[in-house]
């Protein structure tokens, strides 16, 4: 155990995953990666409140933003936990960590890790999933959601430039291509899903009318708190509905 390389820690003839996926190299990283995340976020919330008052935004209104956004996050990250129990089985969980802790694509990054380990004549799960069948489709993983991250430190600049070039031409264009593109993002999502079957499509209705409901109520009691809650209230019952729709059919 002297090397901390983890393909110098792979046993090529050992299936016994869990000695290297739960190696403490890989524990490291984990903690490194959420380090780093924790350290982020703090220093987005000083900036976003120094910020604040030259737009002339007051604490009231920043303070309800970030409550918002907490709780417009309990949906996506109930689907990210499913995801990554359904990956603790494969991965590990350090690994697992790892990767939904970073930016990426949970489907795109098992595919990678499944080509990768069909390219050495295995497969995930099975009796040829050794420790360094492991350690190769956990290179793929992270080589996939590195180039994520890469694609958005080289693009940014360049599209921080056309938008601050943008915005001194049209500012009313510019103004609308961030909301257009929120609900272009949105609206795919949503057309991907309703084709599947009425499930999805039921589903998608409910959750549009408990939105819709929500804001409806929110401007006649003239409440705050419910339009920062109808985004969470709307996937949550959407959930149910679907758990009661599927145990029906």
């Amino acid at each position: 155990m002297r090397h901390t390389s983890l393909f110098r820690l792979a046993d090529p003839a050992s299936t016994d995953i869990w000695a290297i996926a739960n190696s403490p190299v890989l524990w490291f990283c984990a903690l490194g990666v959420f380090a780093v995340i924790f350290v982020q976020t703090i220093l987005y919330v000083r900036v976003a409140k120094r910020a604040a008052p030259g737009i002339e935004m007051p604490l009231r209104e920043i303070k309800e933003s970030f409550r918002a956004g907490a709780v417009a996050s309990i949906g996506p990250s109930l689907a990210v936990v499913i995801v990554a129990i359904s990956l603790l089985a494969l991965f590990g969980t350090p690994a697992v960590l790892v990767r939904i802790g970073l930016i990426g694509s949970a489907a795109t990054e098992t595919a990678s890790a499944s080509i990768a380990a069909t390219s050495m004549g295995a497969e995930l799960g099975a009796d040829t999933y050794t420790q360094q069948v492991f350690a190769v489709a956990f290179l793929a993983m992270s080589l996939s959601g590195g180039m994520w991250m890469l694609a958005t430190l080289i693009m940014t600049p360049f599209l921080k430039r056309g938008s601050a070039s943008l915005a001194k031409r049209n500012p009313a264009a510019m103004a609308l291509i961030p909301t257009a593109a929120l609900l272009g993002a949105f609206s795919m999502l949503t057309i991907a899903e309703t084709p599947k079957s009425m499930t999805h499509l039921l589903v998608v209705l409910i959750s549009a009318a408990t939105m819709g409901l929500c804001l409806l109520v929110a401007k006649l009691l003239n409440a705050r708190w419910l339009k920062e809650w109808a985004l969470g209230i709307a996937i949550l019952v959407a959930l149910y509905a679907a758990f009661l729709i599927h145990t029906a059919s």
